[in-house]
């Protein structure tokens, strides 16, 4: 299977809001490891924000979104909660945000895709380290980041307890 990565466009806005949804469905109906809730996120208004900053990314094969994955500076809380392998400017830093595989593509490598791309860009850009946080009961993101030579910087509340979401892990990846 071939798979394309480009930017997201407004064009792609229902596309990725249709991916969003129907993964969710899937989760809800099977393990939902990230803990992810339709309507609540990720959302139409998330890919439209994403969109406008230019931080989406989309994976297609065959002329469909098979994937998506966000890449921006900014972290999803605190960006102090952690040790973190290296000091680093916000805009030297790549945050992994979204990262989504269509349900009829799981476990087809789509994941370890996008995480490569985003190796690429941040060496093309210059970041000096890419950095992530996941919910500790997803795990498997957290088998597939630290597959892909992310290393565990701790474990942190990032507030988002209301939605039964109390600890996540933080992961960081050196660009070289």
């Amino acid at each position: 299977m071939e798979i394309t990565i480009k930017i997201g466009t407004k064009n792609n806005l229902t596309e990725i809001e249709n991916l969003y949804n129907m993964l969710n469905d899937y989760l809800s109906a099977n393990i939902n490891f990230p803990g992810w809730k339709k309507g609540v996120y990720p959302t139409r208004e998330h890919a439209k924000n994403d969109i406008a900053d230019g931080t989406l990314y989309i994976a297609y094969s065959q002329g469909s979104i098979v994937g998506s994955i966000v890449l921006n500076h900014e972290p999803e809380k605190d960006p102090d909660n952690g040790s973190w392998l290296i000091a680093a400017e916000h805009n030297q830093i790549f945050n992994v945000h979204r990262l989504v595989v269509h349900p009829a593509f799981l476990r087809r490598g789509i994941a370890t895709l996008l995480l490569e791309f985003a190796d690429s860009m941040a060496k093309q850009m210059k970041m000096r380290t890419i950095r992530l946080d996941v919910y500790e009961g997803n795990t498997a993101a957290i088998k597939l980041y630290e597959k892909c030579g992310y290393t565990y910087i701790d474990t942190v509340d990032i507030g988002l307890g209301c939605y039964g979401l109390d600890w996540f892990r933080l992961y960081e990846k050196l660009v070289i």
